[in-house]
């Protein structure tokens, strides 16, 4: 297993090609004032921090007007390519934008824009948790509620057995000639995939799980800058 020291070489494509529009707001969601600066500013901070990092690629909203206002700083570090109509097409696009290709063998980080708090130690201890697997895995976090099923008037089918179930969360960290397979073979099957773990598990693969806190969230609704917020000054305190 590589050591901190010894970072592993990655490359990370990060989708933010979405509308947002379950936030209700006149911007997409990745642009939204955050803790003093767009919300994507944090999320590419992060990222850029990475040891081992080759090349970041963000796959944009075809005419996205408001990519140009960000830090300058940070969009002279990554590439942005158009994304597609979907998560994989993005994913996808921003895989065949890396310049030049990585090795088949390589690996690549796909994380949401829309997750601003990953923490530095999380994503190291996915990419050394990794580094030798045979197949790649994903940050998560067990489900601690209980679950139910709802039938179709809304009322309660059944309790769901939790002590399996994780929430997926990225960054998801798979071989890139691997990713790029998974990722064709689910879009020219029809199959719209949630995550790149998705496309993996099609091909009759079992990514690993590597636990991470409730504070790597994905901004979805307004009620979540707020805790996003929190979590950011949250980490600012420790030092994280």
């Amino acid at each position: 297993m590589s050591s901190p020291y010894d970072p592993t070489p990655v490359w990370i494509a990060v989708p933010a090609a979405g509308s947002g529009a379950r936030m209700g707001m006149a911007i997409p969601k990745q642009y939204l004032p955050l803790a003093g600066k767009p919300l994507a500013e944090h999320t590419l901070s992060a990222l850029l921090a990475v040891p081992g990092l080759r090349q970041l690629v963000v796959a944009l909203a075809p005419g996205d007007a408001h990519w140009p206002a960000l830090s300058p700083a940070l969009r002279g570090r990554v590439c942005g390519v158009e994304g597609g109509a979907d998560r994989a097409s993005s994913v996808l696009n921003a895989l065949r934008a890396f310049d030049p290709l990585p090795g088949a063998s390589d690996w690549v980080l796909v994380h949401d824009m829309a997750r601003p708090c990953v923490r530095p130690h999380d994503i190291l201890a996915l990419v050394t948790s990794l580094a030798d697997d045979q197949v790649g895995g994903l940050l998560a976090m067990p489900v601690v509620d209980t679950l139910k099923r709802a039938d179709r008037d809304g009322r309660v089918e059944a309790t769901v057995v939790r002590e399996s179930l994780w929430r997926a969360q990225t960054p998801q960290m798979f071989r890139y000639g691997l990713l790029c397979s998974a990722l064709q073979e689910a879009r020219d099957a029809g199959v719209s995939v949630t995550d790149e773990a998705m496309a993996v598990e099609r091909m009759g693969l079992r990514p690993r799980l590597v636990p991470c806190g409730a504070h790597n969230i994905k901004v979805t609704t307004a009620e979540d800058l707020a805790l996003a917020a929190y979590y950011l000054g949250l980490a600012q305190e420790e030092g994280a």
